[in-house]
């Protein structure tokens, strides 16, 4: 079966799932395999819970009486399928990516399109080789432009997914070292980000919209149309710092007019995301008005640099990832902060492949040039490190060996910043703080 006759299927039945416990009524099942789980066994499972067809691609498993449906390849099919439905609507999608705070400004951005436009856009981290056909898949025609985020691991995949979404503009918030091990370079990191732009380039009309400030961008954007934000003046939006105590109050300028903004957001760091979003949606027309009410009204979810307040301190959380660019980003960040009795809870930073001691070391050694009260660094990684014997820096293999200790010596009266990769679930100490 081709792509347009699987299209005149979906047409009837728009709705795509991947798992049989989900969206099974009325839907399309692609039966997916993974390391230890194979699909295909699923299909007439799924056919049984209402789905209409199943797409498989063993034959032993293909039943076309049942609905059951033999293709090559499902994943490739998926991703066909979501190629060949972007191109038949034409909406416009605006394509992001970024080591650090991407999901950020796709929230952001959404939410500010959302007030005077009806928007699609990616939903938690739907941002790989299966989350982004996914997403696509569920636009409708009533969608007058689509949010689209990539994430990446290795070299090339940025390409394979602007060649599923084929964006009509491009943001890579920033490029930092993240995904070392699959990556294998830095060089590498930024050559797969840049393939945004690379895509971008060879679009009819195609725009970019970039961060002034980042150098680094500025290089790789040449030959492409550009809008740009930054903190400097004369730019299509431009910005600056108000407050960040601790959340983040900024003025931005449209047209030399000022508007001021208290954001949920913590970080100065997050000054540039939020310029982002407001210059996206100051080009598509979106009233400033507007503008400021959505990313005032907008908080942040997930673990990501949420601020919360126990019986005893106020938890930073930021435990959703975490890699060398943003863990500085956040430290130095946190330094300047003006908070009494600062402490770090900080966990591993994983696939960072054979720079790992190295970046933690700098890390560890980051840490004591600030006026941070306390530190405990939490993992196999960290506890490689040296740490000066004099130091207020302590260093536990696990996060129960941390959580043994918390429940013998109570932290209190803190501003306490809790940040490291996802893997740790650094956020299972938070009912001890």
């Amino acid at each position: 079966m081709d792509v347009a006759q699987l299209y005149e299927i979906y047409k009837k039945h728009p709705i795509v799932t991947t798992d049989t416990r989900s969206n099974t009524n009325d839907s399309i099942f692609f039966a997916l395999k993974g390391a230890n789980f194979n699909g295909n066994k699923y299909a007439a499972k799924a056919i049984e819970l209402g789905c209409k067809y199943a797409i498989v691609d063993e034959a032993e498993y293909a039943d076309e009486p049942n609905n059951i449906l033999l293709v090559d390849d499902v994943l490739k099919t998926l991703q066909d399928l979501a190629n060949y439905h972007r191109r038949k609507l034409k909406t416009p999608i605006i394509g992001i990516t970024g080591t650090n705070g991407k999901t950020t400004t796709k929230e952001l951005l959404a939410s500010v399109l959302k007030k005077e436009y009806n928007v699609l856009y990616t939903q938690g981290n739907l941002n790989n080789h299966i989350g982004v056909p996914l997403t696509l898949l569920q636009l409708k025609k009533e969608h007058e432009i689509a949010v689209i985020e990539m994430g990446a691991s290795h070299l090339g995949e940025i390409m394979f997914l602007c060649n599923i979404a084929e964006p009509d503009y491009g943001l890579i918030t920033n490029i930092g070292k993240a995904h070392l091990e699959g990556f294998g370079s830095f060089e590498n990191i930024q050559k797969t980000k840049g393939e945004l732009y690379e895509f971008i380039r060879s679009r009819k009309d195609g725009k970019i919209f970039i961060d002034n400030n980042n150098e680094f961008l500025n290089h790789i954007a040449e030959g492409i149309t550009t809008i740009s934000y930054g903190t400097d003046e004369n730019l299509f939006v431009s910005g600056r710092t108000v407050a960040n105590d601790p959340y983040l109050t900024f003025e931005w300028r449209f047209s030399k007019n000022p508007h001021i903004v208290k954001t949920h957001l913590i970080g100065g760091y997050n000054l540039s995301n939020a310029l982002a979003a407001v210059t996206i949606g100051k080009y598509f027309g979106v009233k400033s008005e507007l503008v400021c009410k959505a990313i005032e009204e907008y908080e942040p979810t997930n673990n990501r640099s949420q601020l919360t307040k126990t019986d005893k301190n106020y938890l930073i959380i930021d435990a959703y990832n975490a890699n060398p660019t943003s863990m500085i980003a956040s430290l130095s960040n946190f330094a300047e902060m003006n908070v009494n009795n600062k402490v770090l809870i900080l966990g591993d930073m994983r696939e960072l492949g054979s720079e790992s001691i190295e970046e933690h070391q700098r890390i560890a050694d980051f840490i004591v040039t600030k006026n941070f009260n306390k530190a405990f660094l939490i993992g196999e990684n960290f506890n490689k490190v040296k740490i000066s014997e004099n130091s207020n820096v302590s260093v536990y293999k696990t996060l129960d060996d941390f959580k043994d200790y918390l429940k013998k010596n109570v932290l209190e009266n803190s501003y306490i910043l809790i940040k490291g990769s996802r893997g740790l679930e650094l956020e299972k100490s938070v009912d001890l703080l």
